[in-house]
């Protein structure tokens, strides 16, 4: 795990760690500043998961980036990526989480018809996202899904069997 103030290079390009934003399954993503602007870098790591077996996780993010950005799941924007450090840097999509604000009793309901129409559409398309409300930021009348892991479509794992139940009561 990195400190702030520590320096992470993408192909030679260097960005100062402001903060850890969150460990995953794949990785960590660090919100770092190139003395300009703000971005995400996500460190893939090698950490063991009991639950989740991997081939090369670079490859995969960057295969399943492709592919939500076919389907038309909004996202924060693919920048770079360094295969030597296995680093993804992206766009930093500025505000609370969907999870932050349900723990803050901030819930909207336009987040969850918002959800729904993304759902349809992987759906349609074979897919599942991780419907975790840690990987979802509202800004403005968009949500964007900050993640770019996608599986194949199971039912167990939709938005309607498995995703909302961390989302509201109030559905």
């Amino acid at each position: 795990m990195k400190a702030p103030g520590e320096i992470l290079t993408v192909n030679g390009r260097g960005f100062t760690v402001l903060r850890l934003l969150g460990r995953g399954k794949g990785g960590y993503s660090y919100l770092v500043s190139d003395g300009t602007g703000k971005y995400v870098i996500k460190q893939i790591h090698h950490e063991p998961c009991d639950y989740y077996s991997f081939g090369n996780k670079l490859e995969a993010e960057l295969r399943d980036h492709e592919t939500l950005l076919r389907v038309g799941v909004p996202m924060p924007r693919l920048i770079d990526f360094d295969p030597s450090n296995e680093r993804i840097l992206k766009e930093y999509v500025e505000g609370a989480t969907v999870a932050e604000r349900i723990g803050a009793g901030q819930f909207d309901p336009k987040w969850l018809a918002r959800l729904r129409e993304i759902s349809a559409k992987l759906r349609q398309n074979g897919l599942n996202i991780d419907y975790y409300p840690t990987n979802f930021v509202p800004r403005g009348e968009e949500l964007y899904y900050i993640d770019y892991e996608c599986n194949g479509y199971m039912e167990e794992w939709d938005l309607e069997h498995w995703g909302l139940k961390f989302w509201t009561d109030g559905r």
